[in-house]
């Protein structure tokens, strides 16, 4: 029995919970990763082009734990140092954000640039604020696999073929173009930011959703149903994930 001068040792303080970044929140793949991070207990910071529109970013403020655990902030990719105070006191950065528009006019405005100089602010943002350990970005298999003959076998040093890309302008061009610009930029900076740098590579993503409005890559899925022959070029590739199943490989 200890003596009433012995010294009382406090009980150890609950470890504190990681804090990360997720852009693109209110989309698809963003959404559902706040909710997965938020079930397991992560502080999530998530970014969004406009917080006060309750209609986009309702599904994320009814979340379990969104109370106490998630914050909204305002942040967009061609806006350069927009995404510093939210990544500001991160541990991890999961950059999911980036212009999916394959109707675009001017993809070059509207979708390369904007994916590419957007890649590049997030990581300048990751070095000012000095406490981001890894940086996270959702690529695509897009930027591995499209060239003119398939190969059997694909690793870290397989890219698509641009030339090849450019002079198809298949379904969905200006978005590999863009990831395979983002990636090979990213890959150059971290390094120079000794930047943990990361990059998730998924075929077609399939799932459920919580997002208000219909995932793009699902109207590409149902294609065959629907009869948008547009899209049929990337159905016959046949590879598929599960929306849970990237969301665990992050």
């Amino acid at each position: 029995m200890a003596s009433e001068d012995q010294a009382v040792v406090d009980a150890p303080s609950p470890p504190v919970a990681p804090t990360v970044c997720v852009t693109g929140a209110a989309g698809f793949i963003g959404s559902w990763l706040v909710m997965r991070l938020l079930e397991r207990g992560y502080n999530v910071h998530a970014t969004v082009r406009d917080p006060e529109n309750k209609k986009k970013v309702k599904h994320l403020l009814e979340l379990p734990e969104a109370d106490t655990n998630l914050t909204l902030w305002k942040a967009d990719l061609t806006v350069e140092g927009s995404f510093d105070e939210a990544i500001q006191g991160c541990q991890g950065v999961f950059h999911v954000a980036t212009p999916m528009d394959f109707e675009s006019k001017d993809p070059e405005n509207e979708v390369i640039k904007p994916t590419v100089r957007g890649m590049l602010s997030i990581i300048e943002s990751c070095a000012k604020a000095n406490t981001v350990k890894r940086l996270v970005f959702t690529s695509s298999a897009g930027t591995l696999d499209v060239q003119e003959h398939q190969k059997i076998f694909y690793d870290e040093t397989s890219w698509s073929d641009l030339d090849f890309i450019y002079a198809k302008k298949m379904t969905g061009w200006m978005y590999f173009v863009s990831k395979i610009l983002a990636e090979k930029a990213a890959m150059e900076e971290a390094k120079k930011n000794n930047i943990d740098f990361i990059s998730i590579i998924p075929p077609l993503v399939v799932g459920p959703f919580i997002t208000p409005t219909f995932p793009p890559s699902l109207i590409t899925a149902l294609s065959l149903i629907t009869g948008n022959e547009a899209h049929y070029c990337i159905i016959k590739q046949g590879q598929y994930v599960h929306l849970d199943d990237l969301c665990e490989a992050h």
